[in-house]
């Protein structure tokens, strides 16, 4: 019998999911003595199942990781993993950046683990550098209270230059931590902008933080974002600037009155909290739970999942057909030559893309 370690699933994984590399005190040193066992992918399964965040933290990095290897092994885990998902509260948390966003999720997982029990996973997308894809990660350091607590995982994640700041693999990771049994979910977007279609695309309630009295609340109310909220929330509503939360919250309120009613058939509520001091959560909170009764109640909860899914069905067609066409040998040696055409206007970007395609 083949020993595991020598078998396909175990090339080039260690049990923190990634490449060895050289020492970098010491390149000659030789690992071998000091190996851990490589695991496999029912290994990554049964760690995932028992509620192991160890196991269920490498998982997610195999998932992340670009390697072809890599990705072979996270797409049998997440299909083994796939009949013991879905059965968690999925809520997408975004704002302006200072909103409060990760404050708030602290406030927010403090209060319904408090309250509610269960488990909370956070998925934290960090934004990246457009230069060096480089990222700070540093959510988890703003989520003082959740960072400690048993019942909690918080992944903070680069955005990786993808759609609009959320990771490629986030849907992914939200079925591998339904597995684990997290029977809550954030996703925490990086700000205003393509990120909440995405994010929107895979979440069951999305919720909107807003600031008043910057002096320019009207920025807030652009019609995209305000459709996709299923509700509105007005963070800082604490000292000198209760009455302006008010009003913001009111102004919101009348913009909402003024788009069509959402297809759940849910009129998003406007609410004004403090994250800092943990005031008005449980409103907050109520207002979640009650969506979710409702949306289930009149079939829109497993409607927009249903919708949910096929629209990631064709982005990871569109996905993998962009993949195919860079690694296309053809495709790879014509590229810099139309580059340089288009460069030196001896060519039209569209003309030159339509020979690149051509080539396929």
């Amino acid at each position: 019998m083949e020993h595991p370690e020598n078998s396909a699933d175990y090339k080039g994984l260690t049990v923190n999911s990634g490449v060895e590399q050289p020492s970098i005190v010491n390149p000659y040193l030789t690992r071998n003595r000091f190996a851990r066992r490589r695991l496999t992918a029912s290994d990554y399964v049964e760690g995932i199942l028992a509620g192991n965040v160890t196991i269920l933290g490498q998982a997610v990095t195999l998932v992340e990781s670009t390697n072809p290897a890599h990705q072979a092994i996270a797409q049998e885990v997440i299909e083994r993993c796939l009949p013991y998902s879905g059965k968690s509260v999925r809520i997408g948390i975004s704002g302006v950046p200072g909103a409060g966003k990760s404050t708030s999720i602290d406030e927010f997982g403090i209060h319904v683990l408090r309250e509610r029990g269960g488990r909370l996973a956070v998925l934290a997308i960090d934004p990246s550098s457009e230069k060096t894809k480089g990222s700070i990660l540093g959510d988890k350091t703003r989520m003082e209270k959740l960072s400690t607590h048993p019942d909690s995982f918080i992944r903070p994640s680069p955005s990786a230059g993808s759609l609009g700041g959320v990771a490629r693999k986030t849907r992914e990771t939200i079925i591998l931590c339904e597995a684990a049994g997290f029977d809550k979910i954030f996703v925490e977007t990086v700000g205003v902008g393509q990120s909440e279609t995405a994010c929107h695309s895979m979440v069951d309630f999305f919720l909107l933080i807003q600031l008043a009295g910057t002096g320019d609340e009207l920025q807030g109310i652009k019609r995209g974002i305000m459709e996709m909220a299923d509700g509105i929330v007005i963070n800082k509503c604490d000292g000198d600037n209760v009455e302006a939360c008010h009003l913001a919250a009111r102004q919101f309120a009348n913009a909402l009155h003024l788009f069509p009613m959402p297809e759940s058939g849910w009129l998003p509520r406007v609410l004004c909290y403090s994250g800092f001091y943990g005031t008005g959560i449980k409103e907050v909170w109520d207002m979640i739970f009650e969506y979710v009764d409702f949306a289930r109640s009149n079939g829109y909860f497993d409607h927009r999942r249903s919708q949910q899914a096929r629209y990631w069905m064709y982005e990871s067609i569109h996905e993998q057909l962009r993949s195919r066409f860079y690694n296309t040998p053809a495709v790879a040696e014509a590229l810099p030559l139309a580059e340089q055409n288009v460069l030196a206007g001896r060519l039209t970007p569209f003309a030159a893309a339509k020979r690149l395609l051509s080539l396929q």
